[in-house]
């Protein structure tokens, strides 16, 4: 077995029966498997999940599965796995010190119960999100902040997941690196909602 991240493994994989060879990756909320066996399985989807000896062991929509990752990996990730999930409110990393500033609509529930979580939502503030749906209102929330984001805030875009919308990754990505802001985090939102986090450049 290779280990290749905290998070990430090449280890042999026996599901029901059948063994190969796959790369598992802890990616929250679904542990997803690649190469010999393709599987993306829901945390909350997991049975009987326990750490015995070499082996991480669990059971999924009747099936039994057993990942071979060396004993003190499989209890790290039997750690990571049985933990709450965090709140999004910590992985945009707002906390109760934290000032917001929003940019356009707060129209998910999810976000509102973060935005909730902040200190006050007001400028200045320590950390900027901006909800958009197309280009426009992409280009319209970088020159809004342009101020603050030349001082160092960082800001997340917040925009519609998956395909068919005006707005996806690559536009978000690329607009923004255009104006000297480069992406740090991504983090899903809500079922329909996904996020990028981006901070200035910083000078060489």
């Amino acid at each position: 077995m290779e280990i290749t991240m905290g998070r990430e493994a090449e280890c042999k994989c026996d599901w029901n029966g059948t063994s190969a060879k796959v790369k598992a990756l802890v990616e929250p909320p679904e542990l997803i498997l690649r190469g010999g066996l393709k599987q993306r399985i829901p945390f909350a989807e997991m049975q009987h999940l326990r750490a015995d000896g070499d082996h991480l062991r669990f059971n999924f929509r009747g099936e039994t599965v057993a990942l071979t990752l060396g004993f003190d990996l499989a209890a790290r990730w039997l750690k990571t796995l049985t933990a709450p999930p965090p709140t999004l409110a910590k992985k945009l990393g707002i906390t109760g010190e934290t000032v917001v500033r929003m940019i356009g609509p707060a129209d998910d529930p999810a976000l509102t119960e973060a935005l909730a979580a902040a200190r006050a939502t007001t400028v200045p503030a320590d950390l900027i999100l901006a909800r958009v749906n197309t280009p426009a209102e992409l280009t319209h929330a970088l020159r809004s902040a342009a101020e603050q984001l030349d001082r160092g805030v960082p800001i997340w875009f917040i925009y519609p997941k998956g395909k068919g919308h005006p707005l996806n990754e690559n536009d978000v990505r690329s607009t923004a690196l255009a104006a000297g802001i480069v992406d740090t985090k991504v983090a899903a939102v809500s079922a329909t909602l996904t996020g990028l986090r981006f901070v200035k450049r910083r000078s060489r």
